[in-house]
């Protein structure tokens, strides 16, 4: 049984604040592709549904992900398809803006029988046509009682309308029990709201635990239960944060995936199943800031007993 993760892949080129084309670096990137990566690398059996061109930023692409054992689902590798580009501009403190040059035209895809649990975001739940595939696979796998997550992770130089793209977020959160979007995020989507704010309007739609990630590693979660909870990770020495939101999610998603399976989230989960939750996410990400690029974890380099930190 495998978690199905949609959306796109792509490679980040790392622009450091000096500008030095010395110190560019070229990685495959791509928030679904790391998501799946780090869920993978937390030893989760993972298939990724995504686009490649069959050229060599699509083959770097694939040899990053036979590396960390996430299969490519059958049709990704599109010959007529160039592999997209992000190129993430960094500032002295290490945060990172994006420039994309990314299409996404996914066609109708089916289910897998031996899908345990879907996710999908960013770019892939966001831009049409491609969206509408994806919404597609998300209301046939809510429709059979799989667990669905989302990041929206907000692109507006895709969906420059906050508007149509909130209203967007919302359909699909209606058929998630699972959601996590950043401070930035939930700014653009709703600019002025309170982020617990925010996190109610998207609660309201049906998930049963919504994130909300912040700098300084602080999240934010709510519940259909009640839960309001502030947790803060702990400080390290950053490198970048790029890919720290994808570590965090990949985390998220494998921490709560067993109480999710096991229909534990029914009436929603408990304030010490939500603690827990955002401990193990943020025990992730902040292995991920302390190194260059989108680096998720392996299972071994989190501590001992993991995902209950």
């Amino acid at each position: 049984m495998v978690v199905l993760v949609v959306g796109e892949s792509l490679v980040d080129v790392v622009v450091p604040a000096s500008g030095d084309p010395a110190d560019v670096v070229r990685r495959p990137g791509g928030s679904p592709m790391n998501v799946a990566v780090g869920l993978a690398r937390l030893e989760v059996p993972t298939r990724l549904v995504t686009r490649l061109g069959d050229d060599p930023d699509g083959r770097l692409v694939r040899d990053h992900l036979a590396a960390s054992h996430v299969a490519l689902a059958e049709g990704a590798v599109d010959p007529a398809t160039t592999t997209g580009v992000a190129t993430a501009h960094l500032d002295a403190d290490g945060v990172a803006t994006y420039d994309f040059a990314v299409a996404w035209d996914l066609p109708p895809t089916l289910l897998p029988d031996d899908c345990r649990a879907l996710h999908v975001g960013s770019i892939g739940a966001g831009v049409r046509p491609g969206r509408d595939a994806v919404v597609a696979l998300a209301a046939d796998a809510h429709r059979v009682g799989l667990p669905v997550s989302f990041d929206p992770n907000a692109r507006p130089a895709f969906t420059p309308d906050p508007e149509v793209a909130w209203r967007d977020v919302l359909e699909l959160a209606s058929l998630c029990d699972l959601v996590k979007l950043s401070d930035e995020d939930a700014a653009f989507f709703q600019p002025g709201r309170e982020v617990v704010d925010v996190a109610h309007a998207v609660l309201e739609r049906g998930p049963a635990l919504v994130v909300v990630t912040g700098g300084g590693g602080v999240a934010t979660a709510v519940s259909r239960t009640g839960v309001v909870l502030v947790a803060e990770s702990r400080k390290v020495e950053v490198a970048d944060t790029v890919g720290a939101g994808d570590s965090f999610m990949a985390a998220l998603v494998a921490a709560t995936l067993p109480d999710r399976a096991a229909g534990a989230w029914d009436e929603g989960p408990t304030h010490s199943h939500v603690a827990e939750y955002l401990s193990a996410a943020h025990a992730a990400a902040a292995v991920t800031v302390t190194r260059r690029g989108a680096d998720p974890p392996r299972l071994a380099e989190l501590p001992p007993g993991w995902p209950r930190v």
